[in-house]
């Protein structure tokens, strides 16, 4: 798909974010436009996964280890047709398949994993990928992550074991937006300087700007030509991306607006494709 078909994809996914969460009342945001365009070109693009095969045993693995931000892959998804876009005014409603976080029993196709509890995603995935390669299966895995996420010990006994088993099936991108719940993420524990770390770890590490989709296109394609060792894909972003209110502002991390700040936000976005 083209990048300015993507682009224009990117905006209507950001709109029904903000739609989701101004109905649930609740939810999170800014990390959820921050990777808007890392989801919408990996499962566009790239990602081996058919929604009318979703078990098929040959796709493509994708672990939201970040699951609060999951109103964006909720989005990906019903663009995609795995899900009736219609079906995204249930976020957060009891009884309903699209929860607070990714659960995998819901039997929502693309769901392969429940996650909210961070710092698990990348050893899950990390699992998988090994199983793949075991199975001696061309599968392929990716991972999301928060930065904020890298301050849990478990993300770095998985960062420690990918390189070890060669698990070049296996991509990881950290959405790196400085900010988590509490503030900014160096002043909370500063990970710092993170590239380089996964880089002595053993991994292929790429540094994007994760809202230029030509060059989280270009990843991507350089994360599956990598042979021997497992990929990180480290995407500076904006948290709040493409609503100017929100953007930089710790304090949208998990808050919804109402429906005056949604009006405010959808014709920033749609002005912004104009």
């Amino acid at each position: 798909m083209e990048i300015a078909d993507l682009k224009i994809i990117s905006a209507s996914v950001r709109k029904e974010v903000l739609k989701m969460l101004n109905k649930a009342g609740s939810g999170h945001p800014g990390g959820s436009l921050s990777a808007v365009e890392l989801l919408v070109d990996l499962y566009n693009n790239h990602m081996n996964f058919n929604k009318d095969n979703w078990q098929d045993k040959n796709r493509d693995y994708f672990v939201l280890s970040k699951g609060h931000v999951c109103p964006v892959l909720y989005a990906v998804l019903a663009q995609i047709g795995c899900i009736p876009k219609e079906e995204l005014d249930t976020l957060r409603k009891i009884g309903g398949r699209l929860q607070g976080h990714p659960a995998m029993d819901k039997h929502i196709p693309g769901i392969e994993v429940s996650t909210g509890s961070l710092g698990y995603g990348l050893s899950i995935a990390a699992g998988i990928a090994k199983g793949m390669k075991t199975l001696k299966q061309d599968n392929r895995v990716y991972v999301l992550m928060g930065d904020g996420e890298q301050q849990e010990g478990s993300v770095w006994e998985a960062v420690m074991a990918a390189p070890h088993f060669k698990l070049d099936n296996l991509c990881a991108i950290v959405d790196c937006n400085g900010l988590q719940i509490d503030g900014k993420v160096e002043d909370v524990l500063n990970i710092n300087p993170i590239a380089d770390k996964y880089k002595a770890f053993g991994w292929n590490v790429i540094e994007i700007d994760g809202h230029n989709l030509k060059e989280v296109d270009e990843a991507y394609t350089k994360a599956k030509q990598c042979k021997g060792k497992p990929t990180a894909i480290m995407a500076k972003t904006v948290k709040g991306k493409g609503v100017s209110f929100m953007e930089n502002v710790a304090d949208w991390h998990g808050k919804a607006p109402n429906a005056e700040q949604l009006e405010q936000a959808l014709k920033e976005i749609d002005a912004s494709l104009k």
